[in-house]
């Protein structure tokens, strides 16, 4: 039996993204990030299929200029934060599969009743095909990444958090994990943190595989940042795998309602023929589009505008699942 995670630049069947209700977090910003929304929507549409969860199918259609490659699918949900309570796809005997894991969000930090069940439905009323397998563990996609090779990286302080999986030992959470996925190497980071992340470090605001053998991270180069410290640390770390490593500027502090929020360029994600980068009208915005267009001569590296975004601690990442597609697996 041969199981493997792919890697997020291998051929994709859609992203799926959950467009902000208008009664949640959001609300001290909704317009704002309905438009945020309707751009990242409809750039994701240009490469390839786009499913959306909204409470109004109709007045979402309304907003959209085209539903081409477009499906809006109609379904309560808490947040917005797909990428952590959605299904994780995998590869078993050259299938494709869904693993569906607990939400219990980022350690019962907020309500995650309906986001819990999102993936369930997606299977039961038909919008998402083949085999679901659920588990009795709590893991959020935005705490894992992989090279589709056999490693996953992740971090200590989201692994090992109390409030997830503290009936199990440390030994125990890397047990599952490199059974469930089929790892060969599982790289869990000591270090690694953003003020204003509440999601306990998350690997992919950090350091993530941008192909088998690279690893991105954020490197802080201001000395003065409160930031500096834990992230060369970080650094240290990586730099003690054998992997090749591409550095990324933290962008200068922003802050929201007087804190800090965790602006990242990690929080990238790749489609079908580009890279979807965040952007934070920030000075080092134009200089890291240009190391993607480097690092991926084959996409189309399209800066997407996330400051909005980032309010609520989150970005492109965050706020998205890919959906793989259902070949063999070479």
């Amino acid at each position: 039996m041969k199981i493997r995670i792919p890697a997020e630049w291998e051929e994709q069947e859609a992203l799926i993204v959950v467009f902000p209700p208008k009664q949640s977090d959001w609300a001290h910003s909704i317009e704002e990030i309905h438009q945020t929304y309707l751009t990242f929507i409809t750039t994701i549409a240009r490469f390839q299929k786009c499913m959306v969860i909204c409470e109004d199918k109709k007045a979402l259609a309304n907003l959209l200029p085209t539903l081409q490659n477009i499906e809006l699918i109609q379904m309560p949900t808490n947040d917005t934060w797909i990428r952590d309570f959605g299904g994780i796809n995998i590869y078993k005997n050259h299938k494709r599969r869904t693993y569906d894991f607990i939400f219990n969000a980022w350690g019962n930090k907020f309500e995650a009743n309906l986001d819990n069940s999102v993936t369930r439905q997606l299977f039961e009323e038909g919008y998402l095909e083949g085999k679901l397998k659920s588990f009795d563990f709590v893991l959020e996609g935005g705490s894992i990444d992989s090279n589709g090779h056999g490693v996953m990286l992740s971090t200590a302080y989201c692994l090992y958090e109390q409030n997830r999986n503290s009936h199990l030992s440390k030994k125990k959470i890397r047990q599952t994990l490199v059974e469930l996925f089929g790892l060969k190497e599982l790289i869990v980071l000591e270090h690694g943190a953003l003020m204003g992340d509440d999601t306990d470090s998350h690997i992919d605001t950090l350091a993530r595989f941008i192909n088998k053998n690279t690893i991105a991270y954020v490197k802080c180069y201001d000395k003065n940042d409160e930031h500096y410290k834990e992230l060369r640390k970080m650094e240290k770390e990586l730099q003690k795998t054998d992997f090749h490593l591409l550095p990324l500027p933290l962008p200068s502090a922003k802050y929201f309602n007087n804190h800090r929020i965790p602006a990242t360029y990690m929080n990238f994600v790749l489609i079908n023929n580009a890279v979807l980068v965040p952007t934070y009208s920030d000075a080092y915005d134009k200089e890291v589009l240009a190391i993607f267009e480097r690092c991926f001569p084959d996409r189309e590296v399209v800066g997407i505008e996330a400051s909005v975004l980032i309010r609520e601690h989150g970005s492109l990442h965050c706020a998205s699942m890919n959906i793989y597609k259902e070949r063999d697996d070479a």
